[in-house]
């Protein structure tokens, strides 16, 4: 299956194409102009050197016109704001990208009169603060952040679209995840990297928001072998959570992450830290996607000391991607 993957380059987007190259899929790696022209992220060369690098601007129609002229058999879109904390400094631009940019991306897939799948990454946020268990894909949304709604929207813009046109679309809801070489304006990088500045220092405070909440911390190679079995087995017109189900307190993410490092802390409220849309309990219920054969492959403590080694600088490109069942 030849596989155009936008945001090829993003955290999760590098993941995803080595799912699938290692699937035996052709990718195509679209990526914003940079300069040199587009290519692997530094470190990736080797894992990612069978893609075809591509320039891709989702509002500009001849980039995207272009890019599907290699005739995808499938659209993984993962480009997007990704950060809830960057849509919220500028929530305009997170409309743009996550909900205009996706509109666009699938209107030039119906202009080209692709008959190809195309699959969605939206957001386990999309569920909103009225969860007190898993949640489940027949669950109404309600978003409380411009990331959230955007992504929401971006949803209803494709599915207007396979009703319409037949075009196969999923939607995936990812659930938090996390692993090397995440940015630090996700919370589990930010905290593992207070708790490595204060080790540096010999001190054992560090500054933090409301440890209240529940999250669900998938590995983000497990998220990519997700996302490549929906594109090979998900059902079209179906919403997927990618979630397994089991979720902590952000006291515990804490507490592992010191044990992990080494360097017991103690944690000091930060009231600039804390979010009036705070999600209290953010769990999703994986039960569809198990049933194509997903598992997780890899335990919370391994994705926390991959994610602590890449902030140390140590290389985890070569690890083992997640697997799928069946």
């Amino acid at each position: 299956m030849r596989v155009l993957v936008t945001g090829a380059d993003g955290f999760v987007g590098r993941w995803a194409c080595a799912a699938l190259l290692d699937a035996g899929h052709e990718v195509i790696g679209a990526v914003r102009a940079v300069p040199g022209g587009p290519g692997a992220p530094p470190g990736w060369e080797g894992r990612l050197a069978r893609v075809h690098w591509i320039t891709l601007e989702l509002a500009d129609r001849p980039t995207l016109d272009a890019a599907l002229h290699a005739e995808p058999d499938a659209v993984l879109h993962l480009a997007a704001v990704a950060s809830g904390a960057e849509a919220r400094a500028n929530p305009i631009a997170a409309w743009a990208t996550n909900c205009l940019g996706t509109c666009e991306l699938v209107y030039a897939v119906e202009r080209a009169r692709r008959r190809c799948r195309f699959v969605l990454a939206s957001t386990g946020e999309v569920y909103g603060r009225t969860a007190s268990r898993p949640s489940l894909e027949t669950d109404p949304v309600a978003p409380c952040s411009p990331y959230a709604a955007s992504k929401a929207a971006a949803e209803d813009a494709v599915a207007e679209v396979g009703r319409r046109t037949g075009l196969e679309v999923l939607i995936a809801r990812p659930f938090a995840q996390t692993g090397p070489e995440q940015r630090s304006s996700f919370v589990a990088p930010a905290l593992a990297g207070r708790i490595l500045e204060v080790a540096r220092r010999g001190e054992r405070e560090i500054a933090v928001g409301n440890l209240d909440p529940v999250r669900e911390f998938l590995d983000v190679r497990d998220v990519g072998t997700a996302l490549r079995l929906l594109l090979e087995r998900g059902e079209a017109g179906t919403t997927y959570n990618v979630a397994a189900g089991r979720g902590i307190r952000l006291a515990e993410l804490v507490e592992r992450l010191s044990r992990i490092i080494g360097w017991p802390v103690v944690p000091r409220s930060d009231p600039a830290l804390h979010r009036a849309a705070d999600i209290p309990y953010l769990v999703g219920d994986g039960g569809r996607l198990a049933g194509l054969g997903w598992r997780p492959a890899f335990e919370l403590d391994q994705t926390l000391a991959a994610l602590v080694a890449s902030l140390r600088g140590e290389q985890v490109v070569g690890a083992a991607a997640g697997r799928a069942e069946g």
